[in-house]
């Protein structure tokens, strides 16, 4: 495996990997890698012939007062789990790489606001912003036939592809299901933030989120189960950000004929903001 931090010399072996008929995968990281980041690597292995992954703490997608400079950084750590993993080459350029231009002045992706006004939107304005514009570039420098993300960013996963279908980008966007802890906490490099008693609490996120699946397949009510969400997780000690349920596609208000629905949440546990989702198919 190759660690390259230069934007040419990337540029020129992925260019070599296509003069030679071979399929590219991409699976964008911010590092700090768990089992999860693995599973998407090893199914973009599946899917390509050659694959990059990256790894880059992107500073656009940070807002005032969140976590960027104390965001874990452990790339030694990053390229061993690689290895071993048939990742081709680990692109970890700096700040200056990717925004050439500096961040004050560089040129954003800015995606519709119906699928970023919202949800994560609302608590981080501008992360999305941040995400089009890093993943734009990252599409730009390896060109992939294939690209991997993960569906517990559920609405980043929709705003990416919202992003490759308006700007015409020639790769498939691949989203992988969440991988979990034992105990059905979804993973997450921020869980690392968790007080061991916090680690106690937090899986009470994707236990509120299976029941309301559950009771959106027998029949309830979307909006009653939402109020009742909240109050559930409030009474675990995870005070919500939010609980919807939307539409799958592009995260609409669902109508009654919709039957591909996902219901998601944010909670803050000290110093953790914990995301997650579960997609729900209705039989009508």
């Amino acid at each position: 495996m190759q660690l390259i931090h230069d934007v040419a010399q990337l540029r020129e072996t992925v260019r070599a990997w296509k003069r030679a008929g071979q399929q590219v995968g991409l699976v964008p990281t911010m590092g700090n890698l768990h089992d999860g980041h693995i599973s998407l690597v090893d199914q973009a292995r599946e899917q390509a012939q050659r694959l990059v992954a990256t790894v880059f703490v992107n500073p656009l997608q940070f807002g005032e007062g969140e976590d960027y400079q104390t965001y874990p950084r452990t790339l030694e750590a990053d390229a061993e789990r690689l290895r071993g993993h048939g990742v081709d080459v680990l692109f970890a350029p700096g700040v200056e790489a990717m925004y050439p231009s500096g961040l004050g002045s560089a040129t954003r992706i800015v995606p519709p606001p119906e699928l970023t006004e919202k949800l994560c939107g609302l608590a981080r304005p501008g992360h999305f912003t941040g995400v089009a514009t890093v993943v734009a570039k990252l599409l730009n420098l390896v060109q992939p036939d294939v690209a991997v993300f993960g569906k517990k960013d559920f609405q980043q996963l929709q705003v990416i592809r919202r992003m490759v279908l308006d700007l015409n980008l020639p790769v498939r966007v691949h989203g992988c299901e969440t991988v979990r802890e034992a105990d059905g906490l979804a993973m997450s490099s921020r869980n690392a933030y968790l007080s061991a008693e916090e680690r106690r609490q937090a899986p009470a996120l994707g236990q509120t989120l299976r029941w309301v699946a559950e009771q959106l397949i027998a029949g309830a009510d979307r909006s009653i189960l939402e109020r009742e969400a909240v109050a559930r997780l409030k009474q675990a000690g995870l005070p919500a950000e939010y609980v919807s349920v939307l539409r799958a596609t592009d995260l609409s208000p669902p109508r009654p004929e919709d039957a591909e629905l996902v219901v998601l949440a944010a909670v803050r546990l000290g110093r953790a903001r914990l995301i997650d989702n579960r997609e729900v198919r209705l039989r009508h």
